[in-house]
């Protein structure tokens, strides 16, 4: 579909008859009969070459991956717009070559040599004061990275929290407003809190480990790790190294969050605290209690989880609330 496959055909002007054959003239019955059969000789011989080609391809290429879902990718990228990466490259200048382009991403993903560019970085302003980090991918970068969310997301999706809201399918702020607010009529207390610079300092150990155990897809798990250990960018061009985190900003990034938080702390939460409900919007959730004691217990209690997983609560961010019932 993104580009037609080299395929070998005969020269027009190849004899079909046997006039240098230096032998005696042929009746024009038999010159028919030899002309279909060497026809047929030729497209046999094309067939087998083209068999050959094909074959050889699939030997060059160890990954399986689709070009309609290269296509795909691409669509959803376009439709989400965004500012160039670390090559000034804008949606609009990929396209003018958009055949090309996306036959490179599909090549690269395939034969395993795809190695994804330096993350461009941009200082945002934070509302409490302070700066946020902002990882802006390249246009083939987040191509990349939705093909691999395409795949690697209905391996996770459906393992999920219930009420896990944040970027998930079907899920929204709404939904999960509305069920706190149900819950607060059968607990009067309630643990609120933030995830300290979550997507800054995810595990790359303790997330991959997550990742294998969902799916065993040679190619997803290598650019994944690839995406992890990328650098960043500055705006004078410096590149800094990377030993934790997954860039915000990143198409991937959400759903390597709520993957690492899925068992640091949803999975951690039902098996340690069943009777109190929780309800999580990526870095930010709140769990019900029924009283201050209790409410107080848990906050100690999941400050040491977040802790063994390289994970702060936000201590101007946590809190423990009083639901009052009018």
């Amino acid at each position: 579909m993104l580009r037609e496959k080299f395929k070998w055909r005969p020269h027009e002007n190849e004899s079909t008859d046997a006039e240098h054959s230096g032998g005696p003239p042929c009746r024009s019955d038999e010159v028919s009969v030899m002309g279909m059969e060497q026809r047929g000789r030729v497209i046999q011989l094309e067939l087998k070459i083209n068999q050959v080609w094909e074959e050889s391809l699939k030997k060059a290429k160890p990954f399986e991956i689709s070009k309609e879902v290269v296509w795909e990718a691409w669509k959803q990228v376009k439709a989400n717009q965004g500012a160039p990466g670390v090559d000034s490259e804008s949606i609009a200048d990929f396209e003018r070559n958009l055949k090309d382009n996306l036959y490179k991403i599909w090549n690269r993903m395939s034969s395993g040599s795809y190695f994804p560019p330096p993350v461009r970085t941009v200082a945002i302003p934070k509302k409490t004061g302070g700066e946020r980090l902002l990882g802006i991918p390249t246009i083939s970068d987040r191509i990349a990275q939705t093909v691999v969310k395409m795949y690697f997301e209905p391996f996770v999706e459906p393992c999920f929290h219930e009420d896990s809201y944040g970027y998930r399918p079907g899920k929204s702020a709404i939904q999960a407003v509305r069920i706190t607010r149900e819950r607060c009529w059968q607990y009067d207390w309630v643990l609120e809190f933030d995830i300290k610079g979550l997507f800054d300092n995810i595990d790359h150990d303790l997330l991959m480990k997550a990742v294998r155990h969902h799916t065993e897809i040679k190619w997803i798990l290598l650019y994944i790790e690839r995406w992890l250990k990328v650098p960043f960018q500055k705006e004078d061009g410096t590149l800094v190294e990377r030993t934790k985190g997954t860039p915000q900003g990143g198409v991937i990034s959400p759903l390597l969050a709520n993957l690492f938080l899925h068992y640091v702390f949803d999975k951690w939460m039902e098996r340690n605290y069943p009777g109190n409900p929780l309800c999580r919007y990526a870095d930010d959730g709140i769990t019900h209690c029924r009283t201050e004691a209790e409410a107080l217990a848990l906050k100690e209690a999941l400050d040491a989880r977040f802790k063994e997983c390289g994970l702060e609560l936000h201590p101007e961010k946590t809190k423990i609330v009083y639901c009052k019932d009018d």
